[in-house]
């Protein structure tokens, strides 16, 4: 039979359908866009977040579009919270193919010196313990057939800025977890990896303040802040069967920042 030379194409059935993702921070921004990428190719997806009104509103939006999605109340930071949520989803779906841990906190911008222990340690409690925390359910679920991890760093984890240098460090902090996880995990099947964004429209970005944002895009390239949508294509793109042999990576979506 003739291929036309195209034989490795892509197949019009997704890859993702009839698996199951797991997605942090899901109420809105990244996470919610990734939620509906995971959906929209046939995953049936558990939103995870604190925010239990717009989680729930996500999930319906997805139900109400042809996917399928629950929403699973959970405190990242909370290890009860987290074990609640694993438990349930597992009842809910039976296990977990794929991953995105997502949810964080920013704070406002900080001098160095003027950083309360409180800020510092809420940041680390919810960005790298989150993730950790996450991580240890997640591996648990796929360990039978292996998984791909993502875990959300930024490219304040690759190098330093000013007045967000609690943020920075606990993105620092999640980049060599997942370097060190993912060597670990390799050998049972699970793959791990980050995606580092840049100036990305979302809620979080916003809250930082204009003079911020103005001074951050000022230093990228391409003179746009990045979509919610643009994330979530590198999430799935980390999680696709054909980036089976990468794992212990960070993808950079900054505009040529870091160029």
């Amino acid at each position: 039979m003739k291929t036309d030379g195209f034989a490795d194409l892509e197949p019009p059935i997704s890859p993702f359908r009839d698996k199951v993702a797991l997605v942090t921070g899901a109420a809105s921004g990244i996470g919610a866009a990734t939620a509906r990428a995971f959906a929209a190719r046939g995953a049936a997806v558990a939103l995870c977040d604190l925010d239990c009104s717009g989680g729930s509103e996500m999930a319906r939006s997805i139900e109400e579009a042809g996917g399928t999605a629950e929403f699973i109340e959970m405190d990242v930071a909370n290890e009860a919270s987290v074990a609640r949520a694993f438990g349930i989803l597992t009842d809910r779906f039976g296990g977990l193919d794929y991953a995105f841990n997502n949810a964080g906190i920013c704070g406002s911008p900080t001098l160095f010196l003027e950083t309360e222990a409180a800020l510092f340690q809420r940041i680390f409690e919810i960005n790298v313990g989150g993730v950790w925390r996450c991580m240890k359910h997640e591996a648990v679920l796929m360990e039978t057939g292996g998984g791909a991890i993502v875990n959300a760093a930024s490219v304040s984890g690759l190098k330093g800025f000013d007045r967000f240098s609690s943020y920075s460090a606990s993105k620092h902090a999640v980049v060599g977890l997942t370097r060190s996880v993912a060597i670990e995990l390799a050998g049972r099947g699970i793959r791990v990896n980050a995606v580092c964004p840049g100036v990305i429209d979302t809620p979080m970005v916003a809250g930082a303040g204009d003079e911020v944002l103005q001074r951050a895009l000022a230093k990228v390239p391409m003179r746009r802040m990045g979509t919610p949508r643009e994330v979530a294509a590198a999430v799935l793109h980390l999680c696709h069967p054909d980036s089976g042999f990468t794992t212990g990576q960070v993808l950079v979506m900054d505009g040529g920042g870091m160029a």
